[in-house]
């Protein structure tokens, strides 16, 4: 006998098109994939079809063609998915075949993500997979979420994706980054991070591109210069452009790169060339107001000369191409960091008293609790403030190239290596401070090299036989615990000695005592000079009472998401994500249970039935009467059902 739910996901697809994606709560991105996945790719949505995997040798090919976008992604990758750990997720990266370069989950979703194709050499294209996130995006060559039974293969109806596509400098869509799960919610949330993910990553590829190069970043407000929705125009020094990002082409109007490529600079702005060298050299870090030739529109920006012209500048080609631009470098004094908690406080005043003794510090807590933030703070706080502060996420780095990353390497040392070579991490921090984040994830062969330069004070690269001398402050990080690990044989006692001069622990953003002044602290922050945006009391109640698992990281993404979706310069309640607000229902709902309720909620029945009935409320945002209409019951019906779950409205 057929499965009811797979012939009904098998007829709503055929109705979809047949009706030329009439159909309702159906976007009509997703029914022209089905019917492509039906008439062009001749696929059959009952079928269960195994994931492609290529071969290894294939994928390593795929992704050394793709060694400089894989280095940028790699680090936001990360950074994406420390925002959603723990909610069962898994970002990844595919190339313009679908084919995954790279593959970042949860551990309790990996065994899922197995099973449904997701990992690295899978091919994930629309004729392969049928409609799915990354697939569509590619073809879409836009932003789309795949919920569920919007998968066109009934196998893949448990996931729901959110894919954002990534483009060359050239307007070439080179890779798609999408954040996976088996999540039931609505994912605009997600979906605003991905997008936001890719954004950065794009722009770190255009910068990377032309580094060499001139570039003028503009907005038409003086505060976003410098944020993700800026423009870039490339141009050398004779002042003809030579390429644009997605955005410099809608803030000016235009269509295509072909419109402004090839083109004086000063045929775009009334500005000419060589007063705006001069300004930027006299000014560079201040934006410069200037006007779209064709219209007089009002423009604000600033120029960021070669890198070739840098001369002393600690910038190099390595930290410009690998370190995409973060919040999380800006300088920062140590008392910007402490609100008034006594951990953070304490933590601070004995830093601060470690300075300059050549004492290494091992920062320990959870994951996004600051722990870069704070490593940042202290190299400014210093002697070393005016030497470079080199961070190398352990955990970020692929284990087949950390090592490269680490201790630089000569030309030809091996496959894939940059002909120049490159002088590693290490020797880029000489004389100022190296972080070592999330070091309890650091390969441990590599340890022992790391020991051996900590105790030598010089580091030998890949394919080279002379020491370079190195004077470096060393800071560690890591939210595991290294004792553990250690009994484990994944650390060595030894190098855990050498790091550990004094250890400095950060709570989870759930249990400091400022919780409420660093909201405000980060939400004026991140409006980068926006008109004062306040927070509705409902809104910073539910703020302050969400548990924070991704800590102060997920708290500035979270306002970071709000503040570009909110009216009216204010974040209400029904601004926040739906999985924080569904968290506090939960939480109010904890609250208000009697030992026979809680005793009722250990059938699996009861549960099932509590736990749609909290999610329709949720989705409906607490309108019994519509609740009511959905489930055809009374509304007296629904408030004993909802008595009988100890359920409240949150406040």
């Amino acid at each position: 006998m057929p499965n009811p739910e797979l012939v009904s996901h098998i007829e709503k697809i055929q109705s979809a098109v047949s009706q030329n994606g009439g159909i309702h709560n159906v976007e009509p991105y997703i029914s022209e994939s089905w019917r492509r996945c039906l008439v062009e790719h001749q696929l059959d949505p009952s079928k269960r079809r195994q994931a492609e995997i290529i071969e290894r040798s294939q994928l390593k090919e795929r992704r050394q063609q793709l060694e400089r976008l894989l280095s940028i992604a790699t680090t936001e990758m990360t950074n994406l998915y420390q925002q959603v750990a723990g909610s069962g997720y898994a970002i990844l990266l595919t190339d313009a075949d679908g084919v995954v370069l790279n593959y970042v989950g949860d551990a309790e979703f990996n065994d899922q993500a197995s099973d449904s194709g997701l990992m690295n050499g899978a091919i994930w294209s629309e004729q392969a997979q049928g409609t799915n996130g990354m697939g569509t995006c590619l073809i879409e060559g836009k932003p789309v979420i795949v919920h569920q039974d919007e998968h066109f293969f009934a196998k893949n109806t448990t996931l729901t994706c959110s894919a954002a596509p990534i483009c060359d400098p050239d307007g070439n869509l080179i890779a798609v980054l999408d954040a996976s799960s088996a999540s039931r919610m609505a994912q605009q949330h997600t979906m605003a991070l991905v997008n936001m993910s890719a954004q950065l990553i794009e722009n770190c590829v255009f910068s990377c591109a032309y580094r060499d190069q001139y570039i003028a970043r503009f907005h038409s407000r003086a505060e976003f210069v410098n944020t993700l929705g800026e423009g870039a125009l490339s141009f050398d020094g004779a002042g003809r452009i030579l390429g644009a990002n997605r955005s410099a082409l809608f803030q000016l109007g235009l269509n295509s790169r072909d419109d402004i490529t090839g083109k004086q600079i000063s045929e775009i702005f009334d500005i000419p060339l060589a007063t705006l060298m001069d300004q930027a050299m006299r000014q560079p870090f201040h934006p410069m107001p200037l006007h779209y030739t064709p219209d007089g529109k009002r423009f604000f920006a600033m120029l960021q000369r070669p890198e070739r012209d840098k001369g002393s500048t600690r910038a190099s080609k390595s930290t410009i191409c690998h370190e995409p631009p973060e919040v999380e470098t800006a300088n920062f004094h140590l008392e910007q960091l402490e609100f008034g908690d006594p951990r953070i406080a304490n933590a601070i005043r004995r830093a601060k008293k470690l300075v300059g003794r050549e004492i290494p510090l091992l920062l320990s807590g959870p994951t996004g609790t600051g722990k870069g933030l704070f490593a940042k703070a202290l190299h400014m706080y210093s002697n070393r403030a005016d030497k470079p502060f080199v961070p190398v996420n352990c955990a970020a780095i692929p284990e087949t190239l950390i090592e490269s990353e680490l201790f630089g390497y000569k030309p030809g040392a091996f496959t894939g290596a940059n002909r120049q070579g490159s002088r590693g991490k290490i020797v880029l921090a000489n004389g100022g401070t190296l972080f070592l984040d999330e070091i309890g994830d650091m390969p441990l062969a590599l340890q022992a090299r790391l020991l051996r330069v900590l105790e030598d004070k010089e580091v030998v690269p890949l394919g080279a036989e002379s020491p370079i001398k190195v004077d470096i402050n060393v800071i560690s990080a890591t939210h595991r615990d290294l004792k553990e690990l250690i009994q484990l044989g994944e650390f060595r006692e030894d190098l855990y000695y050498r790091l550990h001069g004094m250890a400095l622990s950060l709570p989870p953003l759930r249990d400091r005592a400022d919780k409420q002044h660093l909201i405000e602290h980060i939400l004026k922050r991140e409006q980068n000079g926006r008109q004062d945006i306040q927070i509705d009391p409902d809104a910073m109640l539910l703020l302050m009472q969400y548990s924070w698992p991704g800590n102060v990281r997920e708290l500035r993404y979270t306002l970071r998401t709000m503040i570009a979706l909110c009216s009216n310069n204010r974040i209400t309640a029904s601004d926040l994500p739906e999985d924080l607000r569904l968290h506090n229902s939960v939480a109010v709902v904890s609250s208000g249970q009697t030992e026979a309720i809680k005793e009722q909620l250990r059938n699996p029945l009861t549960t099932a039935e509590y736990t749609v009935l909290l999610q329709e409320l949720e989705s409906m945002r607490w309108n019994i009467a519509k609740v009511a209409r959905k489930f055809n019951v009374s509304r007296n019906t629904l408030y004993r059902k909802m008595k009988r779950f100890g359920i409240t409205p949150p406040r």
